[in-house]
């Protein structure tokens, strides 16, 4: 991090665009502010504009319009080797012929760094390769290449640090062990990372900050609780985890300040939704409403969690997932609806199939989203 006398070194892009001879907008006028030293995702589906975003940022793709600053340092139209930025791609693009400590000296060398060897040293130490420093990447694991990738990339010292779904070819238990390496490594180093990924619990995991993207926009940005907790599209609703979403209209407002809610009625229930979280001025909505923040309990039994409350659903399906359970819910207007239920062991067994349940959730877990946006936006991309 930057001490209190020095101008900070932020990563900004103003109104960046890519348009492409064919006519299609890859990246559409994006302006974006990322603090040095900080962990900052692109999150979305693929043709979003995240991959094509990072390779302007590294040079590697003509910007159509806009620009490209590190402090007060213009890089837009600077050459890759010229700007204070290095790429960890993911099939990690290592020398097979070259050992581990060869691989990671190679960038240094080239530019006649005189103390290379040392720089190669704790940079080995810092991504726990020390021992492989001997061999060749053909004997190292998956885990441990994508570690020297990363090594070759830190020994050069760039102030940003670019990393392409770096993770993607790893096994679902070696990509969550990673991930925690990842972040701890950034810790360590203080650069900052900007990371491409589709995987939202990736993003999730490591970034201090995540952006939403989807064509060529972002749909929203800010910490990982923020964005999953309280969506402003139905698009982060969706790609972010899963959403239940709600036909409603809203018939009021009550109260003031922190205490201000607006009534909605959904099918016939009057529904509260706090103020900081309804997301439109229309009179019509979508109630989002996570699955895991639904309660079931028996049909006509006491809810021990006061709030929104609806009778007679009907369980239609039941997925054990080993820490919690999926149902899929009936509702009395016909629609389903998604509930996840941790596998505390309170009720003894799983709710059968057929059963007629009670649903419940609190208002201060619901959100309401614009009518107009798209109810199914975001779901196949998640």
């Amino acid at each position: 991090m930057p001490q209190a006398s020095e101008p900070r070194r932020d990563l900004r892009l103003k109104g960046l665009h890519k348009r492409y001879p064919n006519g299609y907008t890859a990246v559409k006028s994006l302006d974006l502010e990322i603090p040095q030293g900080s962990f900052f995702a692109l999150l979305g589906p693929s043709g979003c504009g995240k991959t094509t975003t990072l390779r302007m940022v590294a040079g590697l793709e003509d910007v159509t319009s806009g620009t490209i600053h590190i402090g007060d340092q213009d890089i837009t139209r600077e050459k890759p080797y010229r700007r204070p930025v290095n790429t960890v791609f993911q099939n990690y693009a290592l020398f097979p012929h070259l050992t581990i400590a060869e691989n990671v000296e190679f960038g240094p060398k080239r530019r006649g760094v005189k103390d290379s060897a040392a720089r190669v040293k704790a940079i080995l130490e810092l991504t726990e390769l020390t021992e492989q420093a001997g061999k060749r990447p053909a004997q190292l694991s998956g885990g441990q290449q994508q570690r020297v990738a990363l090594a070759r990339a830190l020994i050069n010292r760039p102030e940003v640090l670019l990393l392409d779904e770096p993770l993607g070819a790893l096994d679902l238990k070696l990509r969550r062990a990673m991930q925690l390496e990842l972040k701890h490594i950034q810790e360590e180093v203080g650069l900052t990372f900007v990371h491409v990924t589709h995987d939202q619990e990736e993003a999730m995991t490591m970034a201090d900050t995540v952006a939403v993207m989807n064509q060529g926009v972002i749909e929203q940005m800010g910490s990982p609780y923020e964005l999953y907790t309280n969506p402003r599209t139905t698009f982060v609703a969706n790609f972010l985890g899963r959403s239940n979403l709600i036909k409603g209209t809203v018939v009021g407002r009550e109260g003031s300040g922190a205490d201000a809610a607006v009534k909605v009625d959904m099918f016939g229930t009057l529904v509260s939704i706090q103020a900081d979280r309804v997301h439109t001025d229309s009179k019509e909505g979508w109630i989002g409403i996570r699955p895991e923040k639904l309660l079931i309990q028996p049909a006509g039994s006491q809810s021990d969690d006061p709030g929104n409350h609806f009778s007679d659903a009907v369980v239609i399906s039941s997925s054990y997932i080993g820490v919690s359970t999926e149902y899929v819910l009936k509702m009395p207007w016909g629609q389903e609806l998604i509930c996840f239920e941790q596998n505390r062991g309170v009720r003894g067994g799983l709710v059968q199939v057929g059963a007629h349940v009670d649903v419940s959730w609190r208002q201060e877990y619901v959100y309401l989203l614009d009518s107009s946006q798209d109810a199914e936006a975001g779901l196949e991309g998640a």
